[in-house]
């Protein structure tokens, strides 16, 4: 064979191999572009419990009064700042004066009775030794002492009571605070026959705040004393506020057939921009990890059409993109939100490229996602 055509030959073999490379290339590349994927990536993962609660101060006081009367004059008003101690309002005296001055003349009507007993007592003990009365008559005059005696106690008992009953028409404040509603006007009648009217709440400090919120009984096993909250309200979108939980109470409530129980969340507001009443979004953290290597969840739900061989027991499968096909790869998992789960073991690395959807496959189902098997109930956590 000639040079010429053994030349010929070898230029013919170096371009039907590069044809067969490069369409190799163009083959794998079709290949991974039939395939959604998401990387491994590394960062910290926060596994949270959310809830919906309220805000409402620490402390809040409700100021009634223990008489009835007209209210005569107020002296405090709403988001007032009032001192322990401070007039709110007063009812109208007049009666509870008029009731007193009768007590007081009542006291000096039975202790002029008691003078005449006791006169009375000495003469007839006077009488009774020189035997001018009998014994039946020194015991009446004894006993009519003592009665005389008990009506001015009586007496100076009503006039206490009294006396407090006039106090009582004057409204103060028990603690130092901020008045959050006030429920009378003057000239308006209160009655406090029955049970003990509101007239103001008082806030006793708005710098020291709780959430009042209701975790299902699935999650609160999961909630611990001293737990960071981040939570966020309406009024200040997008601002983030940090609270601390201070107590899981035992008392339960059913809420439309789910057993809930109330979570108790300190909140700092030294700003006092957060209101009573306001509705708090809550997220309590429940466990975090920092700078680990995450999963995206879509990839643990991904399965091939053709299947797969089942994990091990405590198992999970993801796959990854190798030479534009999918390559299966165990892994356990740890804590996950709503987005990622936790590699705790497993051969990946930062970055690999991991299958969450066969776009060549149908749609996929509503409860699952790109076309893979649904993880159940395993993370069942929201993230915000």
């Amino acid at each position: 064979m000639s040079r010429s055509k053994i030349l010929i030959l070898l230029i013919l073999l170096v371009l039907g191999a590069g044809g067969f490379v490069l369409w190799d290339k163009r083959r794998q590349a079709a290949d991974a572009s039939a395939y959604r994927t998401l990387p491994v990536a590394r960062g910290d993962i926060r596994q949270t419990v959310s809830a919906n609660g309220t805000l409402n101060p620490v402390v809040l006081v409700n100021v009634g009064t223990q008489v009835s009367g007209t209210v005569q004059t107020l002296h405090a008003d709403f988001n007032d700042r009032v001192r322990e101690g401070q007039v709110l309002a007063e009812l109208d005296p007049a009666l509870f004066r008029a009731q007193l001055d009768q007590s007081r003349a009542n006291v000096a009507n039975a202790l002029a009775s008691l003078q005449l007993a006791e006169a009375n007592e000495r003469r007839a003990r006077a009488l009774f030794e020189q035997d001018y009365i009998s014994r039946a008559e020194l015991d009446q005059a004894i006993q009519a002492l003592g009665s005389a005696k008990a009506q001015l106690a009586a007496a100076k008992a009503q006039v206490h009571r009294d006396e407090t009953n006039l106090r009582y028409s004057v409204i103060v404040s028990p603690v130092s605070g901020v008045v959050v509603s006030r429920n009378v006007d003057v000239g308006q009648t209160v009655a406090a026959s029955f049970q003990t009217p509101t007239l103001f709440t008082i806030a006793q400090d708005l710098k020291k705040m709780q959430i009042d919120t209701t975790v299902a009984e699935a999650d609160v096993g999961k909630v611990r004393v001293g737990q960071t909250v981040h939570f966020w309200v309406d009024a200040f979108a997008g601002r983030e506020f940090v609270g601390t939980v201070r107590q899981i109470r035992l008392n339960s409530q059913v809420l439309q057939n789910v057993v809930t129980y109330n979570v108790v969340i300190d909140v700092d507001n030294p700003e006092e921009i957060l209101l009573p009443g306001m509705t708090a979004f809550v997220n309590i953290i429940v466990d975090e990890r920092k700078g680990v290597l995450k999963l995206p969840l879509a990839a643990l739900r991904y399965q091939p059409a053709e299947g797969g061989e089942p994990a091990n027991p405590g198992e999970k499968k993801v796959y990854r993109l190798k030479d534009g096909s999918p390559a299966a790869m165990p892994v356990r998992i740890g804590i996950a939100d709503g987005k990622f789960a936790e590699l705790v073991e497993g051969d990946l690395e930062e970055g690999d490229a991991l299958i969450t959807e066969d776009q060549r496959q149908p749609a996929s189902r509503p409860d699952g996602g790109g076309g893979g098997r649904g993880l159940g109930g395993s993370f069942r956590v929201r993230v915000h």
